[in-house]
């Protein structure tokens, strides 16, 4: 296998510092550089069985930064990037529009002007890769699967960000022959995700007897995909991916929210020796979200046809061992909703 210099960025958030873990541990001849701003949202603290790996550097850094970004390549010369840095909640698009255009878009931009401008004589052996979300598609009815041929119909800022990025990776390939591959996934649930994203909300607020938010009636429907096994199927696009192709990345599995909080509550309360239902006292229904798409549902049969991949953990079981994980790390839920992290790294480091 060639030996690749490789370009994570958002390797300390919650997807990213799963597919950062992957690529150190299983190709020890890469030489990895993982790009985060550390946000909120990005935590070094994922990553500390890693951090001493011969194979991999972190930068701390800002994709926005056109300059910046120029000069990471040249420092490194970059064969390929993994792009998974982003702005991704729903909620804070609403509040701020504005911060989700510049990173998704922008950053987005940046990035691959970088790959343009570096890559222009020979692009043979590299890529460009895009990690963006089902959410582009827009809802669903009570039927029918998003495929990769799906029209775009974003309904938030988030989703509407992440089509434009999408749309401009398009671009490059067409218009610049950049060679690009773009995926598109569903929810995803596990450790280390940042507790104001469902399950380590609901979990959190478990445990400690706080209201547990649902939006309108709960009828939303999500598909739910193992963090795991997202990164293995980005392992998967990104060495057998054919350049230019969309690959949907999705669990099967798709939930109502009120039915999935039942269940959270129902494994959380087993796990903290409470009685059955003890915790069903906390569900709050709030006034639903503007804009908030009724189902998201993955047809994935395009990357397990063509790429051989399909998910492979079991949704209770998993569910359960991520349930254990949040209740384990106390500190580390701690230290992310307080934001005494960020003072760390405030003093740690010196954004480049």
């Amino acid at each position: 296998m060639n030996k690749k210099k490789l370009l994570i960025t958002g390797g300390a958030g919650f997807i990213g510092s799963h597919v950062v873990r992957l690529f150190i541990n299983k190709y020890p001849d890469y030489q990895i550089v993982n790009l985060d701003k550390l946000t909120y949202a990005g935590n070094l603290a994922n990553l500390t069985d890693i951090e001493n790996a011969p194979n991999y550097t972190f930068v701390k850094g800002d994709i926005n930064d056109a300059e910046f970004i120029q000069k990471l390549f040249d420092e490194h010369q970059f064969d390929s990037v993994i792009h998974l840095a982003a702005e991704s909640h729903v909620d804070r698009s609403i509040a701020n529009p504005n911060e989700f255009v510049m990173t998704n878009i922008v950053g987005t931009l940046n990035l691959l002007n970088a790959a343009k401008l570096h890559w222009t004589d020979n692009t043979e052996g590299k890529m460009f890769y895009h990690v963006s979300t089902d959410e582009v598609y827009g809802t669903l009815g009570e039927t029918g699967l998003f495929t990769e041929t799906t029209s775009y119909d974003p309904r938030s800022p988030y989703s509407a960000s992440k089509a434009s990025s999408d749309h401009l990776v398009r671009a490059y390939f067409h218009t610049f022959n950049l060679p690009i591959v773009i995926s598109n996934c569903s929810n995803n649930y596990g450790p280390n995700q940042f507790p104001e994203k469902l399950l380590p909300l609901v979990i959190h607020n478990i445990k400690h007897e706080k209201p547990i938010p649902v939006y309108g009636k709960g009828e939303n429907v999500r598909d739910w995909l193992y963090v795991v096994d997202h990164a293995e199927a980005i392992d998967c696009i990104f060495h057998k991916g054919v350049n230019g192709e969309t690959y949907n990345v999705g669990g099967n599995n798709e939930w109502r929210n009120l039915d999935l909080v039942h269940l959270l509550i129902k494994l959380t309360d087993q796990r903290l020796n409470r009685e059955e239902g003890h915790s069903n006292k906390l569900i709050t229904y709030v006034k639903d979200r503007a804009g908030h798409d009724l189902r998201y549902a993955i047809d994935a049969s395009k990357i397990m046809n063509e790429l051989n991949w399909a998910p492979t953990q079991d949704f209770e079981k998993e569910l359960g061992g991520t349930i254990d994980w949040y209740l384990k790390n106390e500190k580390w839920l701690n230290d992310v909703t307080s934001g005494e992290y960020q003072k760390y790294y405030q003093k740690q480091y010196v954004t480049r």
